[in-house]
């Protein structure tokens, strides 16, 4: 490094990322953030800069470097770090630590955990450095790597074994076997070893009749909420068995409570119907639920939860290896929790390239024209929400409301204010006249429709809507 590069290094002052030390008298503080920085984003740690970021320089000699030396060997697990000398016009000199990102950690500094907020850095919380602890063992000790318990291959769904392989083979993501012989398939797909078969095994085949008592995370929790709120049920259901079988009865569960979205196509008089969410983007999700989620939990699930104004899926486990729901919006590196299970999924044809899952999740809602998912992560779990594009109309407004009512409620709001003839042509079953005049009725009791207008040319529209005549 030079004086000019070093200039432009301390110009715009500390962060996350760059440290001020006056001089090496401050060498235990330094290294503590050396610590700090290899956990965190890696950065630079500079001594003979004032806290403005002055370049004073200090006097440097061996004794210094190896006093340096001796100080960065107390960060566990080992790191090599090069100290960068650069000369002053002043004669004094300017000490830069200079280092990536940690790949083998969490890292210690005499014995503790550091970590970085902004420009200050300080001791770890335990959780956090509890679970990058299990991140940095996760690729040899996983979950999904352990020994199956108490079940073998007879307990397994041979027929979604072989269905698997032979969709893996259409699709080119995997060679004839020339055998379906369930054990040789598994051992394949690297689901056996040392003559063992796998956790990973279990959850992508077992026998739903299988699952318990051993496997009580093989889970999908089902629910459709009356309201935006989970103060009351209207469908709550618990599905127990593999992974493809949850995900058949995730999809299931969906197309049976989720409302079709009708719109009106100008000057054409037409509704089309469309699904409120793109069924692709959906099972994209569900998808990357299964995936990605923690198994090591025989307490942990999935689960699908329908409301009045959004849908959510959330998956037990946090984001790993420093991934932020921001992150999940933009490219970036695939790292699956459960890579083994990822590939059988991918073969399949139900997830496409690592790392693309959650981009193509707001590809296709975008498409749709709703707006893109959210990504949150609280209390251990990662949320994936969406909302719908326009109007829903409510499942209960101080009475349940019947589908036709929910239909003319959804109808008024594409189409505006229109005429009870036009509301009757646009409804799908063709209900009777007199039917749909007594529901809107029974809706403008409710407050929710008003009418303008008298006899032949009265209209009905949403309450607190300006609709348009077609």
């Amino acid at each position: 490094m030079i004086r000019d590069e070093l200039s432009t290094l301390t110009a715009d002052g500390e962060s996350s990322t760059v440290e001020f030390k006056k001089t090496t008298a401050s060498l235990s503080g330094g290294v503590r953030t050396v610590c700090a920085m290899l956990n965190g984003k890696g950065g630079f740690v500079l001594f003979g800069v004032s806290d403005q970021g002055e370049l004073k320089g200090q006097d440097v000699s061996s004794k210094t470097i190896l006093k340096l030396t001796s100080e960065l060997q107390r960060i566990e697990p080992a790191v090599v770090i090069e100290p960068d000398i650069v000369p002053l016009r002043n004669g004094k000199k300017v000490i830069v630590l200079s280092f990536p990102r940690g790949g083998n950690g969490p890292y210690t500094y005499a014995g503790k955990p550091y970590s970085r907020s902004g420009p200050v850095t300080k001791v770890m919380r335990q959780p956090v450095y509890e679970r990058l602890l299990v991140e940095r063992m996760h690729p040899r000790r996983r979950w999904e790597l352990m020994p199956a318990q108490n079940l073998g291959i007879q307990d397994l769904d041979h027929a979604e074994i072989t269905r698997t392989v032979d969709a893996a083979i259409r699709r080119g993501r995997l060679g004839e076997p020339g055998t379906r012989d369930p054990r040789q398939l598994l051992q394949g797909m690297g689901l056996i070893r040392h003559d063992e078969l796998l956790n990973a095994a279990v959850a992508l085949f077992v026998r739903s009749d299988r699952v318990l008592p051993n496997y009580t995370q093989c889970l999908v929790r089902l629910a459709r909420f009356r309201g935006t709120t989970k103060s009351e049920f209207e469908d709550n259901r618990q599905v127990y068995g593999n992974a493809f079988d949850l995900l058949s009865e995730a999809q299931r569960f969906l197309r049976q409570h989720l409302p079709v979205a009708g719109r009106i196509v100008p000057n054409l008089f037409e509704r089309i119907d469309d699904p409120l969410y793109p069924p692709e983007a959906l099972r994209e999700t569900l998808a990357n639920a299964i995936c990605h989620r923690d198994y090591a939990t025989g307490s942990g699930s999935f689960s699908v939860a329908i409301f009045d104004d959004r849908l959510e899926v959330e998956s037990i486990g946090r984001l790993p290896f420093g991934l932020t729901p921001a992150d999940l919006k933009r490219v970036h590196t695939s790292q699956p929790w459960n890579p083994l299970i990822a590939d059988v999924f991918y073969r399949r044809g139900l997830i496409e390239k690592w790392g693309r899952g959650t981009l193509r999740m707001v590809e296709l809602a975008e498409a749709a024209g709703l707006v893109p998912p959210e990504f949150e992560e609280r209390a251990g779990a990662v949320i994936v929400r969406f909302h719908p594009s326009g109007y829903v109309a409510p499942a209960r407004v101080a009475k349940d409301l019947s589908r036709l009512q929910r239909e003319l409620l959804e109808i008024l709001a594409a189409a505006g204010s229109i005429p009870i003839s036009k509301v009757v042509a646009l409804c799908r079953n063709a209900p009777a006249r007199r039917t749909v005049q007594e529901n809107l009725a029974f809706l403008r009791n409710l407050g929710l429709v008003t009418t303008t207008g008298s006899g032949r040319g009265a209209t009905w529209q949403l309450t607190g809507s300006e609709g348009q005549k077609l």
